[in-house]
């Protein structure tokens, strides 16, 4: 058992890859499993499956995030943008443009984190639920913060970001492997609709699509094109209507992913679920339980926003469903979340 808990949540894998361990199912991208994936590649055809990262624009899709803010650097008090230098010493004939940026991590195209999102939860059997993350880190002493919402004071403490589970554990995995593109869109249209378990079935029986331990999942299901067509000016009561997304609420489509070994959920449409899920089962419920499921129980990273409709389009065309996936994480220590400019190649 690992020292930060003594149970763990029903369903989850916490400890199967060692009591210290923060990648999850990452574990799985071993080498031969890399070297399976470069196997897809056939045509040397790459697809970018990010959108530019200025989208959806605005916050309509959440009023907490906003887009990047570009802004030039100064150097002795002058914008670095055609800046000659040759203003600041007559010798020099160089001219510069050089700027910062100030990005909301999770705005467009992303990966969640396991600190990302957490629950409450019992891990010391002792009656007492507390705020935990992926196999037993604990809120308020791996994952900080400036409010202790449990004490319901401030912690005194300025946030620098979290101790463990940070998204720069992605990037030094270097996460690249097989992905396996499957085609919501191309079955059930642009129209909002739930789909669970018994559904994705269909769709993979019949476009032959399989997928096997260590494959990456590739949601296709038209979101974020509609984004792109909205021209940074989206549409939120559409947008609320349009496309499938995965049923959360759908136990037999939880057991899938378990079951399958897929190392990462990802799609195009907001939160790779349905939001907002169905009702829970009970009076204690997690609003989102493929994240649950997924970053608090499994290790399984969730993209969110990705761009998938040419690439759909191609691999349909193409009768293909496999390409080899190369998808980074900022390294940035201790954030929660990243922008990722994903490519697949085929």
């Amino acid at each position: 058992m690992a020292r930060r808990w003594k149970q763990r949540p029903e369903g989850s894998n916490w400890g199967e890859f060692g009591e210290d361990d923060q990648l999850g199912r990452l574990n799985l991208l071993t080498p031969e499993r890399v070297k399976r994936a470069a196997q897809e590649v056939r045509e040397g055809l790459r697809f970018c499956l990010s959108l530019p990262l200025n989208l959806p624009g605005g916050n309509i899709l959440n009023p907490r995030r906003y887009p990047p803010r570009l802004q030039p650097t100064f150097r002795e008090g002058l914008p670095q943008v055609n800046l000659p230098l040759g203003r600041l010493d007559p010798r020099n004939t160089d001219v510069i443009c050089d700027d910062a940026v100030l990005i909301w991590l999770q705005y467009s195209t992303q990966w969640d984190s396991f600190a990302h999102v957490g629950s409450v939860f019992d891990v010391d059997g002792d009656g007492v639920a507390e705020v935990v993350y992926y196999n037993g880190f604990r809120g308020g002493q791996h994952v900080k913060g400036p409010f202790d919402y449990q004490k319901n004071q401030p912690t005194g403490e300025d946030y620098r970001g979290v101790e463990a589970l940070g998204v720069q554990n992605y990037a030094e995995q270097a996460i690249q492997g097989r992905g396996v593109l499957i085609d919501l869109r191309a079955h059930f249209g642009d129209e909002r609709k739930l789909v669970g378990y018994d559904d994705l079935m269909r769709v993979m029986e019949t476009d032959r699509v399989v997928v096997e331990e260590g494959d990456l999942a590739l949601f296709h299901t038209g979101f974020a094109q509609r984004i792109l067509d909205m021209g940074g000016k989206p549409d939120g009561a559409l947008l609320e209507r349009l496309c499938p997304a995965l049923d959360g609420r759908d136990a037999k489509l939880l057991k899938w992913i378990t079951d399958s070994g897929v190392v990462a959920m990802i799609a195009d449409n907001y939160a790779v679920e349905a939001i907002p899920s169905l009702p829970g089962p009970s009076h204690h419920y997690a609003m989102l339980p493929i994240h649950e499921h997924c970053l608090f129980k499994l290790g399984v990273p969730l993209g969110e926003i990705w761009y998938l409709t040419a690439f759909a389009a191609w691999m349909r065309a193409n009768k293909r469903s496999r390409c080899l996936l190369t998808a980074p994480a900022l390294r940035l220590p201790g954030a929660v979340g990243s922008p990722v400019t994903p490519v697949a190649t085929v």
